[in-house]
């Protein structure tokens, strides 16, 4: 089937917001790479790999990475489990106010961050709860059950409702039938969810910034960073790494839900 070209006009507005979206990353890479340490010059008066060895041999690096990993897993294992029971009661059942559940499970993820991070600290310091790791992961769970929640109830509204059915009639107790027909049909959805809300746990700043206490997730220590900089070059060398961890888990969600439209074992 002939297919027609796209007009020139077309391919230069399309490359062009490529080129906005992407050649600010690109020089983030450059500049991890410069040999002035002081200033972002263009052109780097030179390159080299000197700052990789810096960055590995700073111990507030290495604590600030190891605070934001154990962040987004703890958060993106809260937002699994609880993503997908809200999304089971809405998407199974029927029962009065469901419409106005579901859209207060999405709110979180529509308000803007200040506005989160405005309300949960003033929650902790009514409940006299002590600004820790803790109270960061609860801030991150309140926007990663919602990435979870809407891969999730999707999955769920294309399940046959005839399989839960058989397999009941078949004698299968709840948790079988969960094991052997619901998760097989929701893995993946669970899988790209739990990836993106990772991805968006690891590189969050507004809500951090009001429920840390002391302590500096990567994006915070970032942007102290650049506030107040010993080694420019190092942040460079640290951005990168943000970038790679965070894009790999939202290609693997692409690649994972991309051909996610059919359900097992309907029409059979």
């Amino acid at each position: 089937m002939h297919s027609e070209r796209a007009p020139l006009a077309l391919k230069i507005a399309a490359f062009a917001g490529l080129a906005f979206l992407h050649l600010p990353i690109v020089l983030i890479f450059v500049y991890a790479f410069t040999t002035e340490d002081r200033s972002y010059q263009w052109p780097p008066p030179g390159l080299t790999l000197k700052w990789f060895g810096v960055t590995w041999n700073r111990p507030d690096v290495w604590a600030s990475l190891g605070l934001s990993l154990k962040v987004a897993s703890v958060s993106t294992v809260i937002a699994i489990v609880l993503g997908t029971l809200c999304a089971a009661a809405v998407s199974r059942a029927k029962f009065f106010g469901r419409e106005s559940i579901s859209l207060l499970v999405i709110l979180p993820i529509a308000l803007p961050g200040i506005i989160t991070g405005i309300s949960l600290r003033s929650a902790f310091n009514l409940g006299d709860i002590p600004f820790s790791t803790l109270t960061i992961v609860l801030g991150h769970a309140t926007f990663c059950i919602v990435v979870v929640y809407n891969n999730a109830v999707a999955r769920f509204r294309r399940l046959s409702g005839s399989l839960v059915e058989a397999s009941a009639d078949l004698g299968a107790n709840s948790f079988q039938t969960f094991r052997h027909v619901i998760l097989p049909n929701i893995s993946t959805a669970l899988l790209a969810g739990g990836m993106l809300a990772f991805a968006l746990s690891f590189d969050e700043v507004i809500v951090t910034t009001f429920t840390a206490g002391q302590q500096q997730t990567l994006p915070i220590w970032m942007l102290e960073e650049l506030v107040r900089p010993r080694q420019r070059p190092v942040t460079n060398v640290v951005a990168m790494v943000v970038v790679l961890v965070t894009f790999l888990p939202i290609l693997g969600a692409y690649y994972l839900t991309r051909g996610g439209t059919e359900t097992a074992g309907v029409g059979k």
